[in-house]
């Protein structure tokens, strides 16, 4: 079985367990699966019409690209699609992503997401996927905008859907694999909205067995420098290395400006006009904050010069790795790596034909949730894809780019019905012609 068809069964099989809250016997569609496979198939092609298209080829063939490449006993209607999933907690896709991080481990390629010594990078961010003044759920999260210092509380209450969604990045290459979302939701017995930070203890004290065996090591940024989440990732048996800025960590700043002789480091890399300059400095065992209690940690700081000693790069971290000189640079590089959250993550999944921001649904419990979920399974899987499945790279070496390669597959299953995930990468290779329709 290939790596798409692997990933697209245990996504059917999650979906055919999940509850039906229907009465009675006469039932048009028989399983639960054909309602998240519909859902699913539209991210999966980056084709809001896809459905539309294949009840179209079904009534005229028998036969839809439903059937062969999602395995749906037939299609329902969008409305009833909407009706069925509303329901669902998101959890129970839960073990779609442990099939996307098994199927990695099992290819041996988890390696390309680790460093230091083993450990695997996770980068931690929050991001907001809806946001409208009139659609909303019991689930939003809410806001006021267009008010004044004047008038404070006179503005107009926005609704707004945002999730912590981890990603598995690594060191030398772009590829960031989705992990289980956390969604930021108001919390039964809280008075307080709920928030990133919250979530993000949430997530670390679910998925902590589960985690474990990666090692992880957790980036973030200045939000996450914080002792509550800082203490999560310890108590999950964890490390982390998040951003610290001077603003927001005076008291660590003020033992870096008194510390008498603070280890150093310089390195030069490069030739001419590529020719870079790394000034690394550390501290080791400092208070992340006042008091008796606090955690101590490990500073790291970097500093990037240019040819001509114009600093182009400055960032600083709090870790609870121990640093040394021969280390220094590899931490303050995984430090770097956290921008691939925003860069491969969710500017890839707004921007680059997932259009995670789009209401497909809101739904009134768990819609709009279960569709960011779908959206990034879709994501996840075309990773995973990318790196393992020799038949998809050669179609995406062939179509020249990746909005190509959608381009080209959606064409095609627009027009031809294809018995097989095998069938349909062949005839966007150019190594096959389209069986008839």
């Amino acid at each position: 079985m290939s790596v798409v068809d692997t990933l697209i069964a245990s996504l059917r099989a999650t979906c055919d367990s999940f509850p039906d809250v229907r009465t009675g016997s006469n039932l048009t569609f028989k399983n639960m699966a054909d309602f998240g496979m519909a859902a699913f198939s539209v991210f999966h092609t980056q084709n809001a019409s896809f459905l539309e298209r294949q009840r179209l080829l079904a009534e005229g063939h028998g036969v839809s690209n439903c059937n062969t490449l999602y395995g749906m006993a037939a299609i329902p209607t969008d409305n009833h699609i909407r009706t069925m999933l509303d329901p669902v907690d998101t959890k129970l896709l839960d073990p779609v992503f442990g099939t996307v991080l098994g199927t990695l481990t099992s290819h041996g390629v988890m390696d390309q997401f680790q460093c230091l010594g083993g450990h695997t990078l996770v980068a931690l961010d929050g991001t907001e996927y809806h946001a409208s003044y009139k659609v909303h759920c019991a689930n939003c999260s809410h806001r006021l905008t267009g008010s004044s210092k004047d008038k404070p509380g006179s503005g107009t209450i926005q609704y707004f859907h945002t999730m912590v969604s981890p990603v598995l990045v690594g060191l030398g290459h772009d590829n960031v694999v989705p992990l289980p979302p956390e969604f930021i939701v108001p919390q039964d017995g809280h008075e307080k909205q709920d928030c990133e930070p919250v979530a993000a203890i949430r997530w670390l004290g679910a998925r902590a067995g589960e985690m474990a065996p990666l090692r992880p090591l957790y980036l973030g940024d200045d939000i996450y420098s914080r002792q509550p989440l800082c203490q999560a990732v310890l108590a999950a048996g964890a490390d982390f290395l998040f951003t610290a800025k001077e603003t927001t960590h005076k008291l660590i700043y003020e033992y870096v400006s008194g510390a008498a002789d603070m280890p150093s480091l310089t390195e030069v890399t490069g030739i001419g006009a590529k020719a870079r300059r790394w000034e690394y400095r550390w501290l080791n065992k400092v208070p992340l904050r006042d008091g008796s209690d606090a955690l101590t940690v490990d500073f790291v700081e970097v500093r990037v010069f240019g040819p001509k000693g114009r600093q182009t790069y400055h960032n600083s971290w709090v870790t609870s790795l121990g640093v040394t000189r021969s280390n220094v640079a590899e931490v303050a590089t995984a430090g770097r790596a956290r921008w691939k959250t925003e860069n491969g993550n969710f500017n890839v999944l707004k921007t680059k034909g997932y259009n995670l921001e789009h209401n497909f649904g809101h739904g009134k419990k768990n819609l709009s949730s279960v569709f960011a979920c779908m959206n990034l399974l879709a994501f996840a899987m075309h990773t995973v894809c990318l790196m393992l499945d020799d038949k998809w790279q050669r179609a995406l070496k062939v179509q020249g780019s990746r909005k190509n390669f959608f381009n080209m597959l959606r064409a095609a299953v627009w027009f031809f019905v294809f018995p097989s995930w095998d069938a349909l990468l062949a005839k966007l290779t150019c190594a096959r012609s389209p069986p008839r329709a």
